[in-house]
């Protein structure tokens, strides 16, 4: 497994990725075609900034990309991608107020403990924060994507998801590291809030 995981770290190396998590975001783009030149796009948990080294490359220049997280994304990008360091929970209503998004990404991670119950649970806690940010600013019909620990936890998410959008997917990327509890929740379509 060791010789796949160097194979990941040195092609993102290769292709000017800040870390090898871009791939996840290729992969799940290439299955469920997530991102498109136009879109309007929003990642949660940024940093490094290699979801958003790959959006960009995807969405831009038609399009529009933001990026949040509470540590500091070090790498340039064009003027025209936002990036605030913030949590989600403080980021001022009024900076997004207008803002509506096709897609939200989120590869939110909580510090882990190397407890599974409470690791799954802290993830949970920042999904359910990136489900309700998405219910305030996803378009009605768009797409988000959460990496969530497994767990029972998950079991609850799954259930709010599949309340919220039209259909979701569990997906493990071939890049995520075998002994990983993550995987990736994906909700497509917002159904109209009522």
């Amino acid at each position: 497994m060791k010789k796949i995981q160097d194979h990941y770290f040195k092609e993102a190396r290769k292709q000017g990725y800040v870390a090898r998590s871009a791939f996840k975001l290729e992969e799940m783009d290439r299955k469920f075609r997530l991102l498109r030149r136009g879109q309007h796009v929003i990642d949660l948990g940024c940093a490094p900034g290699s979801w958003l080294q790959y959006a960009a490359k995807k969405v831009l220049p038609e399009g529009s990309l933001t990026g949040v997280d509470l540590k500091q994304v070090k790498i340039q990008f064009p003027e025209s991608v936002r990036i605030f360091q913030s949590d989600i929970s403080m980021l001022e209503e009024s900076i997004l107020a207008s803002s509506r998004f096709d897609l939200v990404l989120s590869d939110m991670a909580p510090d882990t403990t190397g407890i599974p119950s409470v690791d799954s649970q802290r993830s949970y806690d920042l999904n359910s924060q990136a489900l309700s940010f998405a219910q305030r600013h996803l378009k009605p019909g768009g797409t988000l994507v959460l990496k969530a620990f497994q767990g029972e936890p998950l079991n609850r998410l799954k259930s709010e998801i599949r309340a919220c959008f039209e259909s979701f997917k569990l997906f493990k990327p071939k890049s995520s590291r075998s002994e990983s509890v993550e995987i990736f929740v994906l909700g497509f379509g917002l159904l109209p809030q009522s």
